[in-house]
């Protein structure tokens, strides 16, 4: 697929204290203790329908973050994700009110079992006519895990075999239980659904039997758009699969696009065509009219960071508990069960570069894992297309500092600078989620993608 522009999404968390900038919601202007009310995320679908942004990434934790110390008090004290609402029931509020927004959710499957989840995607995918998009994770709090009953989260890489089969039931629902034509409405014969047309998926696997059908009628995608944001070699692996839009972060562009070039090669391993998958990276802009005034807001900023909230944040998603860690210190690569791909960007990706703790909490600290652009809207516009050229990256998860601050400032200043130099789109593609991004008639999965195979199920399991 030939890159006609960059593609933007609003990167959000339905949660407290602000998502990925620990501290934040102590300033006068940030309003993100508002997750609550309906009115916020209203009001936030129709700014970014306004600047045309292709989707809102909506992130999820099942979890607090209790690695720090050994306790959560750190997370409840700085509102590091927590507490955090359900992002899958604020899409159909924002969906009421665009026409065109697209709506990435994040949903772990290592907590609720296919046969529902299923459902609840095909509801969402049917009440935004086609905008969902679902991000696979495998979740690496091991809170979560505990909370639902069990002793131990999984091992990372057994997670994603867990993942890889929990997707073939899924796709097993969504592509070959009912077929094209299978709800016929037909009043006259009195059949609403022919039932020879709907069929038992049979599955009987590792983790998972599921015999029966899929209770949803096809929706307007069938399977949502898939996104993945492992960035382990495990991870890379089953992105290279299964994802049509895959999610990386990190501090440098050499960071970046060592993991790009990684990706993109080993989804060609794979046979599929690299350029069928989009990559997104965090991206965080703070901007001003002028540079003094971008300059201004940044430090503004700054002094509301939060170390202790930022290490918190820092040791649920490496596994490390740096409450014994002194500022000086430096980090060094640790093998954990969390989220391997969060230690080695900061170690491994960069041999040129040794983080200290400090740093780390400071860099953390305003807009997660991500480069930072301060500047005039101008300034901040060459930096994205900077990131894009030298990274290989298709688009950018956008972070923010302050709610819903940061999105109207990019909105109102950035995005008229993106579209008079042609990087963004002006004007949104009619369809689906996945026609957006891949084109008109596109609305299902790719032929050579591996849950379209599933399609013709029912030629080879029998009721």
């Amino acid at each position: 697929m030939t890159k006609k522009r960059i593609y933007l999404n609003a990167f959000e968390m339905v949660c407290a204290g602000g998502h990925q900038s620990p501290g934040l919601w102590l300033h006068e202007d940030d309003r993100s203790h508002t997750y609550k009310d309906s009115e916020y995320w209203i009001e936030l679908a129709k700014l970014l329908e306004k600047g045309k942004f292709d989707a809102v990434f909506l992130a999820d934790v099942l979890g607090t973050y209790d690695v720090y110390g050994g306790t959560r008090d750190a997370a409840l004290r700085n509102a590091v994700q927590t507490p955090v609402n359900d992002p899958l029931l604020v899409v159909p509020l924002m969906s009421s009110v665009t026409e065109h927004l697209s709506f990435g959710v994040t949903a772990s499957v290592s907590h609720e079992h296919p046969y529902t989840f299923a459902r609840r995607m095909s509801t969402l995918d049917h009440l935004t006519k086609g905008r969902i998009g679902w991000n696979v994770v495998t979740s690496y709090l091991k809170s979560a895990a505990v909370n639902i009953g069990l002793d131990d989260q999984m091992s990372h890489d057994e997670r994603y075999e867990f993942a890889a089969e929990y997707l073939d039931v899924c796709y097993k629902l969504w592509e070959g239980s009912w077929e094209d034509g299978a709800v016929v409405r037909d009043k006259r014969s009195r059949v609403y659904t022919d039932p020879a047309k709907v069929h038992d998926i049979r599955h009987e696997g590792t983790y998972f039997k599921v015999p029966g059908a899929h209770l949803s009628e096809p929706s307007p995608q069938r399977t949502p758009v898939l996104f993945q944001a492992g960035a382990s070699p495990r991870g890379r692996e089953f992105a290279s699969k299964h994802a049509e839009s895959v999610f990386t972060a990190g501090p440098t562009i050499p960071v970046v696009k060592k993991g790009v070039d990684a990706l993109r090669e080993s989804i060609r391993a794979n046979g599929r065509n690299p350029e069928d998958v989009l990559v997104y990276t965090t991206f965080t802009a703070i901007v001003g009219k002028t540079e003094q005034q971008a300059q201004d807001k940044y430090e503004t900023l700054k002094s509301h960071v939060s170390y202790e909230g930022a290490l918190a944040l820092l040791s649920g998603w490496t596994g490390i508990d740096f409450s014994g860690y002194d500022p000086e210190d430096t980090l060094e690569y640790i093998q954990s069960n969390a989220m391997q791909s969060a230690v080695e960007v900061f170690t491994r990706a960069d041999p040129d570069k040794k983080w200290t703790i400090g740093e780390l909490a400071t860099f953390v600290g305003i807009g997660g894992r991500g480069p930072v652009a301060v500047g005039t809207p101008e300034q901040v516009a060459d930096e994205v297309e900077r990131w894009r050229d030298e990274t290989g990256v298709d688009g950018f998860n956008l972070a923010y500092t302050l709610a819903p601050g940061s999105f109207e400032d990019f909105v109102e200043l950035v995005v008229p600078v993106l579209q008079e130099r042609g990087l963004v789109q002006t004007e949104y593609t009619p369809g689906t989620y996945r026609e957006k991004v891949y084109g008109t008639g596109q609305a299902h999965l790719k032929e050579d993608h591996p849950g379209r195979s599933f399609k013709h199920l029912h030629e080879t399991v029998k009721n």
